[in-house]
C-alpha cells in the first residue's frame, strides 16, 4: 500500500519512467501532474512572465475530476463502490454494541468517499452511545456531520485524537462548509481555518478533495484564493428544518408574485395586441370608404361631361395645351430680351 502523509491509499498504477516527479512518493499519477502544472502556474504568476492555464487568467488552473487512469467511466465506479461499502457499514452498525459500534465509526470517518453521516446518527444504537463511556466517539461523530475542523480543535481535548485520513476529510467537510458562505475563498482562511503550515500543503488538500469528488473549482495562484464552482451537501440538522421551510416558503412565495406580474404583462400585451388590431381594422375601413367616395365622385362628374370616368381622370391629370404654349411663349421672350440687352451693352463699350 502507498502512503502519503500517513493517509493509506490504494497503490498507483505504474508509472513509464521511473524518473517522474511524485512516482517514487506513491502519488496518484494525474495528481502529480496537476500538482507540477500548478506549481508551474505559481511560478509564472509570481514572475509575471508569461500566463498559463489553457484560457484561464495566469496562475489560475481549473479542477475538474477527470477518469480513471485505468480507463473510462472511473467516477461511476467509485461512486458505486462508496455507496456499497456505506450500506455495509450501515449493516454492520445495526448488530454492533458498545466498544465494536464506536471502533466501527472510527472506520466509518477514515473510510474514503463517505462523507453523510445523518443515517448513522439517526440508528438507536448509535444514539445510545451519547449517555455512555463511548460519548466522546458519539460527539466526534457529530463534528464529522455538522461541524468543521476548528470545532474539533476547540474540543481536541475531550476527544479521540485523529488520524491523518480523519483529519483530512474533515478538512474537507471545513472547505465545504465555507464555500456554501463564499464561493471565492481567500488562501488565508483556508489556511487558518484548516490550521495548515503552507500552500503548498493546502493545494495539495484541495486536489484530494477534487479527486475525491466533494468539490469543483480553480486555484487562483495569483490571486491567492480558491475558486468553488460546485460542492457537496452537508448533514442538516434538525433544527435547520424550520429555517429551511421557511426559505422554502419565501421562495415560493417569491415565485408566486413573480408568476402574477407576468400573467398581468401577458394580459396587458394581449389588450394592446386587440386595441392595434382594431385600429388597424378602422383605418382599413376608412380607406375603402375614402376609394369608394373617390370613385363616385369621379363617376359624377364624367357623367355630367358626358366623358368616360377613365378619359375625365386623365384630363385632370393632365395640364391644358394652350398652358404649355404660353409657357414656351414667355421663356423665349425672355431669351430674346436677354440677347437684345447683351448688344445695347456690347455698343455702350
Amino acid at each position: 500500500m502507498g502512503k502519503r502523509r500517513g493517509r493509506a491509499v490504494p497503490p498507483p498504477p505504474p508509472i513509464e519512467g521511473g524518473n517522474e516527479a511524485g512516482a517514487g512518493r506513491g502519488q496518484h499519477p494525474e495528481a502529480a501532474a496537476l500538482r507540477r502544472s500548478c506549481h508551474r502556474d505559481a511560478v509564472a504568476g509570481r514572475g509575471g512572465a508569461r500566463r498559463r492555464g489553457r484560457g484561464l487568467r495566469g496562475g489560475e488552473r481549473r479542477l475538474r475530476r477527470g477518469p480513471s487512469p485505468a480507463g473510462g467511466g472511473g467516477m461511476a465506479a467509485e461512486g458505486k463502490v462508496t455507496g456499497q461499502s456505506q450500506e455495509q457499514f450501515l449493516l454492520l452498525a445495526k448488530a454492533a454494541r458498545g466498544a465494536a459500534l464506536a471502533s466501527l465509526i472510527h472506520q466509518v470517518l477514515e473510510a474514503p468517499g463517505i462523507y453523510v453521516f445523518g443515517e448513522l446518527l439517526d440508528m438507536p444504537a448509535v444514539r445510545e452511545l451519547a449517555d455512555s463511556e463511548f460519548s466522546p466517539v458519539f460527539r466526534l461523530l457529530t463534528i464529522f456531520a455538522y461541524g468543521t475542523y476548528a470545532d474539533y480543535l476547540a474540543e481536541a481535548a475531550n476527544l479521540p485524537p485523529l488520524t491523518e485520513a480523519q483529519k483530512n476529510k474533515l478538512r474537507h467537510l471545513s472547505v465545504v462548509t465555507l464555500a456554501a458562505k463564499i464561493k471565492c475563498i481567500p488562501y488565508s482562511v483556508l489556511l487558518e481555518q484548516l490550521q495548515l503550515k503552507n500552500v503548498r500543503q493546502l493545494e495539495d488538500l484541495v486536489i484530494e478533495a477534487v479527486y475525491a469528488d466533494v468539490l469543483r473549482g480553480s486555484l487562483d495562484q495569483r490571486n491567492q484564493r480558491l475558486e468553488v464552482d460546485y460542492s457537496i451537501g452537508r448533514d442538516i440538522r434538525r433544527e435547520e428544518l424550520s429555517t429551511i421551510t421557511r426559505t422554502l416558503q419565501e421562495w415560493c412565495q417569491g415565485c408566486e408574485v413573480v408568476l402574477s406580474g407576468i400573467e398581468e404583462q401577458v394580459s396587458r400585451a394581449n389588450q394592446h395586441k386587440e386595441q392595434q388590431l382594431a385600429l388597424k381594422q378602422q383605418i382599413e375601413s376608412e380607406v375603402a370608404n375614402l376609394k369608394k367616395t373617390i370613385k363616385v365622385t369621379t363617376a359624377a362628374a364624367a357623367a355630367a361631361t358626358s366623358q368616360d370616368p377613365e378619359q375625365h381622370l386623365t384630363e385632370l391629370r393632365e395640364p391644358a395645351p394652350g398652358t404649355n404654349q404660353r409657357q414656351a411663349s414667355k421663356k423665349t421672350s425672355k431669351a430674346k430680351g436677354l440677347r437684345g440687352s447683351a448688344k445695347i451693352w456690347s455698343k455702350s463699350n
